[in-house]
């Protein structure tokens, strides 16, 4: 799916968030400035999630719980170990289960292989300024395109 605007990409994380249930799990994947925090805040909107979205990345992880099922961002960007990756992981994901929270996670490269069940968002730069979206759910279909 091809998205040309800050706007559009709220909007496409906003209709994702209605597929989302308590432990639904997203691993975003995308370069630098692609607008993988903004896809964040479209999901927390669809959720009626009332505080400010922010990038995790110093922190590595922000946790919200004002919307209709709370929210764990995760960011592994500063993470250049399995051994650290997987520790934050396994504690933040042990939280979302106890939460029923969804948990987003950016820069998920190292993780990925101890995750059975997860959606998988790619966004890449479109030649023409904008953004493309693959985004695949649990089952590995193409929900959108």
């Amino acid at each position: 799916m091809f998205v040309e605007n800050i706007k559009e990409t709220l909007n496409l994380g906003e209709k994702l968030s209605q597929k989302l249930n308590p432990h639904s799990i997203i691993l975003l994947y995308g370069p630098i400035g692609a607008g993988k925090t903004s896809f964040v805040q479209g999901i927390a909107k669809g959720l009626s999630i009332s505080e400010d979205i922010t990038s995790p990345t110093f922190s590595l992880s922000h946790h919200y719980s004002s919307g209709k099922i709370p929210l764990i961002h995760l960011d592994l960007y500063r993470l250049n170990n399995i051994a650290s990756a997987k520790e934050v992981f396994f504690s933040e994901e042990e939280e979302a289960v106890q939460k029923q929270a969804i948990l987003v996670i950016e820069w998920p490269e190292l993780i990925e292989p101890l995750i059975d069940n997860f959606w998988r968002i790619r966004i890449s730069y479109a030649k023409n300024c904008g953004r493309h979206y693959e985004i695949r759910d649990p089952k590995n279909l193409l929900t959108f395109s």
